[in-house]
């Protein structure tokens, strides 16, 4: 069993991603998790900091997800197309982690603290499969000039897209996957 303010993120995850942000109590976090909620102020001062530390918890746990991928191979070129690929699976698990994503980050528009914290999040993401984009441009002989950065920020928005699609069934799993495959052969072609 997890400790408490494990349970407590969880239990705070599965809410956002179901009911979203705006509406989430305390109240209702204390609920989910089986706890008292002077326990969830006890290790979170308040909403705002339990928000905070959701958003780090979902991060860290998309991270567990996709490390997979740097022990699938040791060609970056596979590496990123698998660790991007498993922001994508049909698994309880990831389906909340993006929808409670997509929630914070919807919320960010509103509540500026929010989106302090989502934008250090996602630069970290975008600096991770910079470097690995940058390893798989080294890895090709006349590899591919584009910037690293900049293909790093086209493919995680595009995961963030296909990953909203997905979850409301606008856009199948095979498809999503398909249209990243492409994007990343895309990203990679020598200029």
């Amino acid at each position: 069993m997890p400790d408490r303010p494990t349970q407590i993120l969880e239990a705070a995850a599965r809410l956002i991603a179901r009911r979203g942000v705006r509406g989430l109590r305390v109240e209702e976090v204390s609920a989910e998790a089986a706890v008292s909620t002077a326990l969830i102020y006890y290790h979170f001062k308040d909403r705002a900091g339990l928000l905070r530390r959701t958003l780090e918890f979902i991060s860290r746990r998309a991270v567990r997800h996709t490390d997979a991928a740097l022990e699938a191979s040791d060609d970056p070129r596979v590496q990123l197309t698998e660790m991007l690929l498993l922001e994508l699976q049909d698994s309880p698990q990831v389906r909340e982690n993006s929808a409670a994503w997509g929630e914070l980050r919807a919320t960010a528009v509103f509540d500026p603290d929010l989106r302090e914290l989502l934008a250090a999040a996602t630069q970290e993401w975008v600096d991770d499969l910079a470097g690995l984009l940058r390893r798989a441009q080294d890895a090709v002989p006349n590899g591919a000039g584009t910037d690293p950065h900049a293909a790093a920020e086209r493919l995680t928005a595009l995961v963030e897209g296909l990953s909203e699609r997905w979850l409301s069934g606008t856009t199948s799993l095979q498809r999503a996957h398909e249209l990243l495959r492409g994007a990343v052969e895309t990203e990679l072609r020598p200029v």
